[in-house]
């Protein structure tokens, strides 16, 4: 074992350096937000404006369990320098794409490039830390994802209106840069990696199969393709099928990609369901209040954005306060104390109507966020401590891939359950008397469109009584995802109340190099 620690001024940098790495990743996903009707003006290919983001979420979900692994049994100063070198050279890519379908492959190359410096940053972070001092290292990257959000959406545009977009990938490179000098120089290892170890190229593989077949029928099904579609059938037949793959791949490889028998490990299983559960819930509510606040509420844009800051800052705040407040005998009262919180935030959004003040909306974002930042940062917590020291970079990054998976099927999930929702909706109003106040091109656009409701030009067409009943209809038919985020909340809290108490299991067997 290492006996090496970092410290002082290089221990300093290094973090800036790893929080540097990751603020990239994390903005690049929000910064291409308010580009995207820009991009799509110059570049065309407006069919394919989904998959920009799609693309970049699925690989990033795809390399965070692969490169976990990879950094138990390899150098992860070279890991990382691969990350961000991906990074880089793929933003560069990006930001020269002459035709969208070259941008959809760039940025899928960021997303494995962003996935690994995710996976890196909590790893090598825990990796300089004491278990009892690594809760506020997970805060303060969780910090840095609460800047990313609050900042990203207004760089994006300020770098569209003052420069070009292609800047937004650009600007990576000098900055990625500066990450990658300081890991260059200030990264040492901690731990004693395995040698001369095969790489489970078949477990990556059919692992990789399974969770992109997975997550893509989770975001077409019920809206591109109907759930009982061929399409959809065929992706989950092949998903089901990658993972059968998966699960005998990992019995036979000598150094498996993810060591099934962790899945024994009551604390391992159940925390990273909770991780699964509670991202399903915050996710749906991330994703589909705004389509509440400026649907139902007929609120602007601009309204709409600082409405949803609450619930980034909440995250933040909650995810800072954990990570300053919890030690390894309490990981299980935060767990549970910040489901409950999350779970009583998504209860307080089925009381919202068309009548609910901005305010109210905010709070209760906040609120369910700042739950969201307890269960964070504790079930990560217990997850590294329910493996040897050996395999924290496989616990760090099983809690990530869980939370990912969780947030992009919560996503899917709930755009089919809204979409059906509003649809049925709206097909009951068209036969009510109040219908009358609708222009039949206008009700024939909701009915094929229901997105359409979103614009506020469009709404501005619509006689006062037709806007107060499509607002009313809007907010029956987010209600049914906002019962949705409630059933997962309240799963991510039963499971976090079963979790074995500190002690009697979950405690790494190997010794770290801050034992002494």
């Amino acid at each position: 074992m290492a006996e090496a620690t970092i410290t002082g001024k290089a221990r300093k940098l290094l973090i800036a350096a790893a929080l540097l790495a990751l603020l990239l990743g994390a903005l690049d996903a929000l910064v291409v937000g308010a580009a995207m009707p820009t991009i799509v003006a110059d570049l065309g290919g407006l069919h394919l404006y989904s998959w920009v983001f799609s693309a970049y979420l699925l690989t990033r979900a795809i390399a965070l369990p692969i490169f976990g692994k990879l950094c138990d049994l390899f150098s992860s100063r070279r890991l990382y320098v691969a990350a961000i070198g991906i990074f880089v050279v793929s933003s560069v890519c990006a930001g020269a794409a002459h035709e969208m379908s070259l941008l959809i492959m760039f940025r899928a190359l960021q997303g494995v490039g962003a996935g690994g410096t995710f996976a890196l940053a909590y790893i090598v972070l825990s990796d300089i830390s004491p278990p009892e001092q690594r809760g506020k290292m997970m805060g303060l990257i969780s910090f840095v994802w609460g800047v990313a959000s609050i900042l990203g959406p207004a760089l994006g545009g300020f770098i569209v209106n003052y420069f070009s977009w292609r800047w937004i990938f650009y600007i990576n490179v000098p900055l990625g840069a500066l990450a990658l000098l300081g890991i260059v120089l200030y990264l040492e290892e901690l731990r004693e990696k395995k040698r001369e170890t095969p790489i489970d190229f078949l477990g990556a593989l059919t692992l990789s199969a399974a969770v992109l077949a997975l997550l893509i029928a989770s975001m077409l099904g019920g809206r591109s393709y109907d759930w009982f579609s061929m399409e959809i059938g065929g992706l989950l037949l092949t998903a089901a099928g990658a993972a059968v793959a998966f699960y005998h791949a990992e019995r036979r490889a000598q150094e498996p990609i993810l060591e099934l028998t962790f899945f024994r490990n009551r604390n391992f299983s159940l925390a990273n369901a909770s991780a699964f559960f509670s991202s399903f819930a915050i996710f749906a509510l991330s994703a589909f209040s705004p389509l509440f606040i400026q649907g139902a509420l007929g609120k602007t844009p601009a309204q709409l954005g600082l409405t949803m800051v609450s619930l980034s800052l909440g995250w933040s705040a909650g995810a800072f306060l954990c990570g300053q407040l919890v030690n390894r005998a309490r990981e299980k009262t935060f767990a549970v104390l910040g489901s409950l919180v999350l779970m009583a935030g998504t209860a307080l959004t089925l009381t919202f109507t068309p009548g609910t003040a901005l305010s109210t909306c905010s709070m209760v974002l906040a609120l369910a966020g700042f739950g969201m930042g307890f269960v964070s940062i504790s079930t990560l917590l217990i997850v590294q401590n329910s493996l040897d020291a050996s395999n924290l970079g496989v616990a760090t990054s099983s809690q990530q891939f869980f939370r990912t998976l969780g947030g992009t099927i919560g996503i899917g999930l709930s755009g089919s359950l809204a979409t059906q929702s509003l649809t049925r909706i709206l097909d009951g109003l068209a036969n009510t008397p109040s219908s009358a106040d609708i222009p039949q091109p206008l009700s024939m656009l909701f009915s094929h469109n229901p997105e359409s409701l979103l614009h506020p030009h469009i709404q501005g067409l619509l006689p006062e009584s037709a806007q107060k009943l499509l607002q009313e209809a809007l907010g029956q038919g987010v209600q049914a995802v906002f019962w949705a985020a409630l059933a997962t909340a309240l799963l991510s809290l039963i499971l976090c109340t079963v979790l074995a108490e500190p002690g009697s299991s979950g405690k790494p067997k190997n010794p770290s190099p801050f034992d002494g």
